[in-house]
């Protein structure tokens, strides 16, 4: 059974910082590409950031440079370092993977909440 199992979350004071894990389980994500998503009360979920299977990163311009998405292969896991959060970083935060010649992400973690107080 493929799970992603994301963990880290919490509630920090504005100008904090969290670290987001996404652990792989029932097979490898070494080849696919990887990405967290968020999603807030009342608004569409979001793509935060992605990783390509070759390490390249892409990140939202509201993210860029707070942010940092890495993967490590060895052990099939996503990160997601977030520095200087912002009250409106508040959501939900889901990881997901996308196997190559997909365009949509076909598997997805249950989320961890995220909570920003100013």
């Amino acid at each position: 059974q493929v799970q992603l199992v994301e963990s880290g979350g919490g509630l920090v004071q504005a100008g904090g910082s969290l670290r987001l894990s996404c652990a792989a389980s029932g097979r490898t994500f070494s080849n696919t590409a990887m990405g967290w998503f968020r999603q807030a009360p009342g608004k569409e979920r979001e793509l935060v950031a992605r990783i390509s299977s070759f390490g390249s990163p892409y990140y939202a311009d509201s993210v860029k440079g707070r942010f940092t998405i890495s993967r490590d292969n060895a052990k099939n896991t996503l990160y997601l370092q977030m520095n200087s959060l912002k009250p409106e970083d508040t959501a939900v935060y889901f990881c997901a993977a996308r196997d190559r010649g997909y365009s949509d992400y076909g598997y997805w973690g249950q989320g961890t909440q995220v909570t920003v107080s100013s």
